[in-house]
């Protein structure tokens, strides 16, 4: 699962974004992501070329983490050589305190989807007293 929260320190991000990807355990995400906060909203972009938004792409939140499952449906061909993400994939990303899930909005547009989800002021902290019982 991928964390959208800031990373404390970058001294190894190769190291991070190695394990992030499954390598050398698993094949590389076929779902690449960017993400970006602006003033008021968290954006998140996935190259998917070669779906059909309609079909093929299924956006759910639950909880604080944010699923995104697509299909690339394989065309049969003979005589080829290609290096393209085919089946099924999924990434899960963990949403930071301040995203908003009530009025997440997604598009798809040249190959990119891209996720809305407006922040929401993130609460200050706040100490909590102690009381003392019985003797």
């Amino acid at each position: 699962m991928t964390s959208l929260l800031p990373r404390p320190g970058r001294g190894l991000p190769d190291i991070f974004q190695m394990l992030e990807t499954e390598w050398p355990f698993g094949e590389r995400h076929a779902m690449r992501v960017e993400t970006y906060a602006e003033k008021d909203e968290l954006v998140v972009r996935c190259e998917l070329p070669g779906v059909d938004p309609d079909k093929d792409i299924h956006i759910s939140v639950e909880g604080n983490q944010l699923k995104i499952d697509a299909e690339r449906k394989h065309e049969e061909r003979t005589e080829r050589h290609s290096e393209f993400y085919y089946g099924s994939f999924s990434r899960t990303l963990l949403l930071p305190a301040s995203c908003s899930t009530d009025d997440i909005k997604a598009e798809y547009e040249a190959g990119i989807l891209t996720i809305h989800m407006p922040r929401r002021e993130t609460e200050t902290r706040k100490e909590i007293p102690v009381a003392r019982t019985g003797k």
